[in-house]
């Protein structure tokens, strides 16, 4: 039987379930919605039309619950809903820091997933580490409906966070310098066609060549001679070591 999907939060991160779950036409029937922001259905129903608007009782009901909200509101949120769950329901939470153990003390319910999601899992190539509470029958079930969002893989919860921090976050931590790379091309001469070509192809070569040359980290960097920002290169470090860093232990449980 077809099971019911639900989500408490209409975000970011519905909009990129659901479009992972368009492009590859998975379709789950009607979806159940909820979100304090009316708006944010205009944009989901834009990618998945079979959305029903819904609220936090009917989204909470469903046999599939994703819990798609920012740390800060998810236990608040959890004590509303914890009265009118279903016990054989499976929620599943895309957020850090809220443990397993914290959801199911709060709703009464053992049916808990944790996920990291990953931007990238809009055009399906996602990178998501998972886990399941402990006795949960639906591994399975649950791991072939993630798989939609690219390579889906079983880890320790404790390791979730910095999962979150190496892979859930870091493309924000390029994506503005590979655009500003290709807006510095177009300046020095090259058409937006090529500057874009020449920035991609590039990225995706070095990324080759870094993991799979069997180089060390001193040969990888020495071939390249002419470092231009390489003065900045400890500055860059020590941000990278502060903010993140910083960030990790903040979302830790």
């Amino acid at each position: 039987m077809e099971k019911s999907i639900g989500f408490i939060g209409g975000g970011r991160i519905t909009r990129i379930v659901l479009q992972a779950l368009k492009n590859q036409n998975r379709g789950l029937g009607k979806v159940y919605v909820y979100d304090i922001n009316p708006e944010a259905y205009k944009a989901l129903t834009q990618i998945y039309p079979a959305i029903e608007i819904a609220d936090i009782n009917a989204a909470a009901t469903r046999d599939i619950v994703f819990i798609a909200l920012h740390p800060p509101v998810i236990m608040e949120t959890l004590g509303k809903i914890k009265d009118v769950i279903k016990k054989e329901s499976i929620f599943i939470s895309l957020a850090p820091k809220i443990t397993i153990e914290k959801f199911s003390s709060t709703l009464g319910n053992k049916n808990i997933v944790r996920l990291i999601p990953n931007a990238t899992s809009v055009i399906n190539q996602g990178y998501n580490p998972v886990c399941f509470a402990d006795g949960l029958r639906e591994r399975q079930e649950i791991l072939n409906l993630l798989s939609v969002l690219g390579k889906t893989f079983e880890t320790d919860e404790s390791k979730l966070e910095a999962y979150a921090i190496s892979s859930a976050m870091m493309p924000t931590y390029f994506w503005f310098q590979w655009y500003e790379l290709i807006e510095i091309a177009k300046q020095m001469g090259l058409s937006e066609t090529e500057s874009k070509e020449t920035i991609e192809q590039t990225l995706l070569a070095a990324i080759k060549l870094m993991f799979n040359s069997g180089l060390t980290r001193d040969e990888v960097i020495d071939l390249v001679p002419v470092k231009p920002i390489g003065e900045h290169e400890q500055q860059i470090i020590e941000i990278y070591q502060t903010k993140l860093m910083g960030l990790f232990n903040k979302i830790k449980p």
